[in-house]
Order: C-alpha cells, then sequence, then structure tokens
C-alpha cells in the first residue's frame, strides 16, 4: 500500500471514529428566553352618558348616568401588574323645569359590603344603567367588574321618590337579553 493510500484510509478511520463518538446528554432546553410583558400605562374605560326619559309618579323626568374614570380613585392590578383606573358614575334625575329631584355619586366603596375580597381589591365599578321604573321607585343595574374579563357581580340599586337608596345583589339577572324576566319553572 502506498503511503498516500495509507493516510487517506488512516483519515478515513480517523472521521468514522470521531463522527460515531457519543454526543454528551443533557437535560437543558435550548431557547430563546421569552419575557413577559410588561404592564403598559394605566387602562382607562371611557367615558358614557346614558339618557333616559321616564314617567315616575305622573310626572315626567329625565335619568342621566355618567360614568367617567377617576384618577383619585384607587387603580386596582391584575394578576400580571397591569393598573386599571376605576370609575366614578354620577347619577342625576331632572324634574321636566330642569330642576334637580336627585343627585347620587357612586364609587365601588358604595357597594363594598356586596363584594368579596377579590372584587374590593381587583374589581372595578363598570357598569350602571336604567332598568325600569316600579311604583315608588327608580331601578337600576350595576355592575363592578374584574378588568377586562366577563367575570362581574350584578348589583340592583333602587331609589325612592326621597332620594333613599336599597342596593342588593342581583339574583335575577336577564340572561334572555331582552329585559323579560322568566321563570325556569313555567318552560
Amino acid at each position: 500500500m502506498s503511503k498516500t493510500r495509507l493516510l487517506i484510509v488512516m483519515a478515513a478511520v480517523a472521521l468514522l471514529a470521531t463522527g460515531c463518538k457519543e454526543k454528551k446528554k443533557t437535560d437543558d432546553i435550548i431557547a430563546p428566553k421569552v419575557e413577559a410583558a410588561k404592564p403598559s400605562a394605566p387602562i382607562r374605560m371611557q367615558d358614557y352618558t346614558q339618557v333616559k326619559d321616564v314617567v315616575w309618579l305622573d310626572k315626567s323626568y329625565k335619568i342621566t348616568i355618567h360614568r367617567a374614570p377617576d384618577d383619585s380613585l384607587q387603580m386596582v392590578k391584575d394578576e400580571t401588574g397591569q393598573k386599571f383606573v376605576d370609575n366614578r358614575i354620577t347619577l342625576t334625575i331632572t324634574r321636566s323645569d330642569g330642576s334637580v329631584a336627585i343627585s347620587k355619586t357612586f364609587t365601588k366603596s358604595v357597594f363594598n359590603s356586596y363584594l368579596d375580597d377579590e372584587y374590593r381589591q381587583g374589581g372595578i365599578l363598570e357598569g350602571f344603567v336604567f332598568d325600569e321604573v316600579d311604583g315608588r321607585q327608580l331601578e337600576f343595574a350595576a355592575s363592578v367588574s374584574l378588568p377586562q374579563t366577563d367575570e362581574y357581580i350584578p348589583l340592583e340599586v333602587k331609589v325612592d321618590n326621597m332620594g333613599n337608596l336599597t342596593i342588593e345583589r342581583d339574583s335575577n339577572m336577564d340572561t334572555y337579553g331582552n329585559g323579560d324576566k322568566h321563570d325556569d319553572e313555567d318552560d
């Protein structure tokens, strides 16, 4: 065998020997490091106003509900640390001559006794809408929600003609979407 051939065979054997060498196994997983999204500036809901004309106790009234984010209220955080600005809701009931019959301001703290700790600490006052006239009372639906979720506590707020408030958790929610109250036993 010539020297050249011998060198070629030896080189091939060396390559085969190193190529078949078992690689060291590790439990390391090589992947790019993913950083959690950093919270952005506090999130604020849009201002909202509902105006409704009603006949109550045989007289005409205008109900105005105005929701606005309020930086003076304590902000809440979700599980990622994202901050949310809580809301202040103002209810104004005016007579046909424009004079104010009733004016009430609501923050989440008004509803604290109807909330559990999760909603007291992480919820915001999100909704407040007129529902119906019921005798001497005007009924409203309110909600304290966990921001950017479908989770909320429904509340019923009643205001009588003297301006007295009654608040309770709403156990008879409208799940039919048309305002009709249904009795499941009749179906």
